[in-house]
């Protein structure tokens, strides 16, 4: 199983949105290096949900529930997949992420802009554990 972060504008979908949905279609991911992320996802992958803009903070943890797939109501290229709630987290803050030097490498930190990523180990065991 691999572990994944899927960045959300909260003023487009929030958490709340999701855990009253309890699924949701994950799409409107146009940039090529996360759509990459996102064809990489299994059913029972887990997906951390991560509040951009103002609040900046992993709050929600979600499971890949089918296999991704091309997005073909999206007149922009892109791909979707399907994800289930599975519980609203500890805030974890990227403050919080950029204040431990040994996730100094993680591309939440590094490449800031991506909007979906694969969790690397380093930074897998340091959320686990403050979730």
């Amino acid at each position: 199983m691999k572990y994944f972060l899927a960045k959300t504008d909260p003023d487009t979908y929030a958490i709340d949105d999701f855990i009253r949905e309890k699924v949701t279609l994950w799409d409107g991911v146009h940039n090529h290096q996360a759509i990459n992320v996102i064809k990489t996802m299994k059913p029972g992958d887990r997906v951390f949900i991560y509040h951009s803009m103002s609040e900046k903070a992993i709050l929600g943890l979600a499971e890949v529930l089918e296999d991704p797939f091309l997005n073909t109501d999206d007149p922009r290229f892109s791909w979707a997949v399907k994800l289930g709630f599975i519980k609203k987290t500890n805030p974890i803050t990227l403050k919080d992420i950029k204040a431990e030097l040994s996730l100094a490498e993680f591309k939440l930190v590094r490449h800031t802009r991506l909007s979906t990523m694969e969790v690397d180990e380093p930074a897998l065991s340091w959320i686990l554990s403050r979730i």
